[in-house]
């Protein structure tokens, strides 16, 4: 069956981010906190450069990180304490107005080459973890207020969101945005050497 297709629109990439500092604390049984620091920068940069020549926001509530953003390009929404979906949420609100798609992405995607397969289609778009539990990347159209609901399960939530607000959702299965680093066993599948563009 032919997928329903949109004409060719102004996409964004919005990465929220907390800080470098506090994040990745289940990895500390293996990498203490500068290594964890250092680790969740490389794969925030390595997903920004997967947004190939999209514009790329950044929603963040972290003076390193707003300056790390800068550094990469991004722009910075600058959000403090809303928590990951209200953050996401506010970034696409901020983001609607002069942009048709968003394209939202975890910033941990080790794999990552290329954002923009998501784009185009019209409704909404999923991209599942390899276990599909969690939600690695998602792109909606930018006014079809959608609720995001991240954290375990939110694959099949954001599943139920989409028939909520009335629109076709495409599942793209991705190995290379699949893979994200939680836990020390993912660290199993990540070689930064074999990962760098």
């Amino acid at each position: 069956m032919m997928q329903p297709v949109r004409p060719s629109l102004s996409a964004v990439v919005l990465l929220p981010i907390k800080s470098f500092g506090e994040a990745k604390h289940r990895l500390s049984p293996v990498l203490d906190a500068r290594e964890r620091a250092d680790l969740a920068r490389e794969l925030a940069s390595r997903v920004v450069r997967a947004a190939r020549d999209l514009p790329v926001a950044i929603v963040c509530d972290d003076d390193a990180v707003a300056a790390w953003a800068e550094s990469v390009g991004a722009s910075v929404l600058w959000r403090p304490g809303v928590g990951l979906n209200g953050a996401v949420a506010a970034g696409v609100d901020a983001l609607r107005k002069d942009y048709d798609e968003v394209i939202v992405a975890h910033a941990d995607l080790p794999h990552a080459r290329d954002l923009t397969v998501v784009r185009g289609f019209a409704g909404i778009t999923l991209v599942p973890d390899r276990h599909r539990d969690g939600t690695n990347v998602i792109c909606i159209p930018a006014d079809c207020g959608f609720r995001f609901a991240y954290g375990p399960g939110s694959f099949a939530r954001h599943e139920d969101e989409g028939a909520r607000v009335g629109l076709a959702v495409r599942v793209l299965t991705d190995d290379a945005l699949a893979w994200d680093i939680d836990t020390p066993d993912d660290l199993a599948g990540y070689d930064r050497a074999a990962i760098e563009p």
